[in-house]
């Protein structure tokens, strides 16, 4: 049951480390000094897609879901409902560069518009 909860705890941290990823820019525009956690986090987000990287969370889902005795997200809350939003049916690699090339365009828009924020201050 131990094994069963981290894992299912680890899938919540999992899709909240995605979706920091990918909207995480727009807490820097509000809070800047999140950039230090966002900018390697969202480096991490383009590479695993772009590069085709396995997730080490992933590694660390599946390594727990076996020594619970289980072999798949077969029932339950987080398997039924967040499991497919982390790991959609029919994900090619195609799709993957899509979504990493998502996730640089937002965060550069993000970011440049941070930039031009400060550069604007310095300015003035």
């Amino acid at each position: 049951m131990l094994y069963r909860i981290a894992a299912d705890s680890l899938v919540l941290f999992h899709l909240s480390f995605i979706v920091f990823v990918m909207l995480g820019g727009l807490l820097v525009l509000r809070h800047p000094r999140l950039m230090l956690l966002h900018l390697p986090a969202a480096a991490w987000g383009v590479a695993v897609e772009i590069g085709h990287l396995e997730c080490p969370l992933t590694r660390w889902e599946n390594l727990l879901r076996h020594a619970a005795g289980q072999q798949g997200y077969e029932a339950g809350f987080i398997e039924h409902y967040l499991i497919p939003l982390i790991y959609p049916s029919g994900l090619t690699p195609g799709i993957q560069l899509w979504l990493g090339g998502l996730v640089l365009l937002v965060n550069v828009s993000v970011y440049g518009c941070l930039a031009r924020r400060w550069w604007r201050q310095r300015s003035s």
